[in-house]
């Protein structure tokens, strides 16, 4: 019999049970929210708007991390600027434990994909994302890590590499493939030079991002890390260099109200990205002893997969040498 996985205990009764014992009412109703890395399900309320709670993976973070991930939300949430930042309760505790599981309640928020299509648009959201740094630059993370290339690129390939997870007859393209890349980062991040790295929200796609009529609303601050300001902007684009350009012009033409960007830090737009596609393909591989990931990702680790993941890193070689954007 394989080894139980640590969230196989988290029942649908110990997610109420665990609700109710920070002295909530629960209806009953509870429905899974799409999250993989940890656990988050809606909870109904008797009488009241539903929750959610967010039940952390074992053994990712310290709960010292987590504590700060909660006052760096909390102080953003303080400036009145549209983050979701868990309940805290009469006791000042943000994070709670039960039967082993540590776990935060938040507001729902509702909201639709962002709207981006329109230069106003990104210039609100330019607008939000200089406040939100100008909150990180005030203090510091002393529990999670910085966004670098050796923690993103150097030890997902490794561990890609060392675990046997590229197929044997693709193992040397992917290893001379991933090294020419780490090579060509590093240029990237010398012709940089030494750009600021500040708390971020760290994993700023679309998907963390609830439009509303009143404008954008960010969610899940789990990956907050420290990095540079582009990490945060570089996800909103989409589509071909001359599209990418007039959006990230936008967006920077708000930033600009509140904080000034740093031009330097177009040098890194590839790099992160580059950075991002081994570090995705290295957390799913980390994770595949949780029974949701092959579940839910059938599709990886095929030959297939791999056969399109040197492809499209391959793609991504041409572009660390093409000329930074223009703004």
């Amino acid at each position: 019999m394989a080894n139980p996985h640590p969230y196989d205990a988290l029942t649908p009764d110990v997610v109420l049970q665990a609700v109710e014992s920070l002295g909530y009412l629960t209806n009953g109703r509870q429905l899974a929210l799409n999250s993989y890395e940890n656990r988050v399900y809606q909870v109904g309320i008797e009488d009241a708007i539903p929750l959610v709670v967010k039940f952390y993976r074992p053994e990712r973070w310290s709960t010292e991390a987590i504590l700060e991930e909660h006052a760096f939300t909390q102080a953003l949430a303080d400036r009145e600027l549209p983050v979701v930042a868990p309940v805290v309760a009469e006791s000042g505790v943000s994070l709670h434990e039960y039967q082993g599981f540590r776990f935060a309640v938040f507001p729902r928020q509702g909201g639709h994909w962002p709207e981006l299509d329109q230069a106003e648009h990104r210039e609100w959201m330019g607008r939000f994302m200089a406040q939100i740094h100008m909150v990180g630059e005030s203090q510091v993370f002393a529990h999670r890590p910085d966004i670098s290339i050796a923690s993103f690129a150097d030890a997902s390939v490794s561990y890609l590499l060392e675990n046997g997870f590229i197929p044997k007859d693709l193992e040397l393209a992917y290893s001379t493939l991933t090294a020419d890349l780490l090579i060509q980062i590093r240029r990237c991040y010398e012709r940089a030079g030494q750009v600021s790295h500040f708390r971020i929200h760290g994993d700023c796609h679309p998907g963390n991002i609830l439009w509303t009529d009143e404008g954008p609303h960010f969610v899940d601050f789990d990956d907050t890390r420290t990095g540079p300001a582009i990490q945060d902007l570089w996800m909103l684009l989409s589509g071909e260099r001359t599209e990418m350009s007039i959006q990230l012009s936008d967006i920077i033409e708000g930033y600009e109200v509140f904080r000034q960007f740093d031009v330097r830090e177009l040098h890194l737009i590839e790099p992160l990205r580059t950075m991002r596609m081994m570090h995705y393909s290295a957390w799913l591989a980390r994770r595949w002893h949780d029974p949701a990931f092959p579940h839910n990702f059938p599709w990886f680790n095929t030959a297939r997969y791999w056969e399109e993941q040197i492809l499209s890193l391959r793609e991504q070689s041409a572009r660390l040498d093409e000329p930074i954007l223009m703004i």
